[in-house]
């Protein structure tokens, strides 16, 4: 299994439960697992029953097994305070308010949430050496889907800004020989080098995302949750991301064969609905039902995540990291 594991799905199908419990599979297993949540719902800190904050902290009781809980709006901040500082050094101190204002404005344009933290986690998984494995409890599908298909957008823009700035700059360097010898201002560039970083940067995110990552969908058994999930996975082909396989979770539980009563039958037509929606995941969305989780009666923390990890069938065995490291 990659280094990297993904769980992604319809906001409230069980996502965190499901890679929490994944978390615990691995460390139980002799990994040393971190478990990060990018969802703003932070449900990590409920289900191990422990506060958890932007750095990794060990789990209470599971060797091995620590945790961590991404803020969007610290890292929206942070990430706007970077682009201020190193703006600041580019322009005059005239222009430094102007860009503070701008800035702030930025704060809550659609995107910022998805750039703040797709850099954040791309981070993570730059500085995962202490792990065998990271697992990702990932905020709903269509956060998660913007944010895995980042890398292959800004790539292209940063490609198209390299090549205007440098075009610039050539055309600037001409302008100002003269008499006199080239300037050879490219080869300085704060702005160009910049952008050479970011282009890094994200060439190592979608390689990492495609080689060292492995993407499964948690899904209920109703019909807009399949429907989405099929959404999902079509869009995360066309992005070049394959999902490994899916988690059905909460299924109803069927009633003993002598109970006959109308709640009795109430739960056998349920999950006799349920088991079509099985047969429909299974004949067509691709990839294999790694699991089949019933609903419990009590809610899903602390010791009941063990029971749920043994029925994940999903391989803990670690890969070494072909980009990381």
């Amino acid at each position: 299994m990659e280094p990297f594991v993904f769980f992604g799905g319809k906001g409230g199908v069980g996502k965190t439960t499901v890679s929490c419990a994944y978390g615990v599979k691995s460390a139980r297993a002799g990994l040393d697992t971190l478990v990060v949540s990018t969802d703003p719902a932070h449900s990590v800190s409920d289900v191990f029953e422990q506060s958890f904050g932007d750095d990794p902290r060990s789990v209470d009781g599971v060797d091995g097994l620590d945790a961590m809980e991404i803020d969007p709006d610290t890292e929206v901040q942070r990430h706007l305070d970077g682009i201020r500082r190193g703006l600041s050094d580019q322009v005059s101190a005239a222009m430094v308010n102007e860009i503070t204002q701008q800035l702030e404005m930025a704060h809550q344009t659609p995107g910022a949430y998805e750039s703040a933290l797709f850099d954040r986690f791309v981070d993570v998984m730059r500085e995962s050496d202490p792990y065998d494995r990271v697992v990702f409890d990932t905020s709903p599908t269509g956060s998660t889907l913007r944010l895995l298909g980042l890398p292959e957008f800004l790539q292209g823009w940063i490609d198209r800004l390299m090549h205007k700035r440098e075009k610039s700059i050539d055309l600037f360097e001409k302008a100002a020989v003269g008499n006199n010898e080239p300037r050879r201002v490219m080869d300085g560039d704060p702005v160009l080098a910049r952008l050479r970083e970011r282009k890094e940067f994200f060439e190592f995110a979608a390689g990492a995302l495609r080689s060292d990552a492995a993407f499964f969908f948690v899904l209920n058994p109703d019909q807009l949750s399949v429907n989405e999930t099929r959404r999902a996975i079509e869009q995360m082909a066309d992005d070049d991301l394959a999902v490994r396989g899916l988690v059905a979770n909460r299924l109803t539980p069927e009633p003993d064969d002598d109970e006959n009563g109308r709640g009795a039958r109430y739960l056998r037509n349920r999950v006799a609905t349920e088991a079509e929606r099985l047969a429909e995941v299974r004949e067509t969305l691709g990839p294999p039902l790694v699991a089949e989780i019933e609903t419990r009666t009590a809610e899903v923390k602390g010791s009941l995540l063990d029971d749920v990890a043994e029925e994940l069938d999903v391989e803990t065995a670690a890969e070494t990291p072909t980009l990381v490291g």
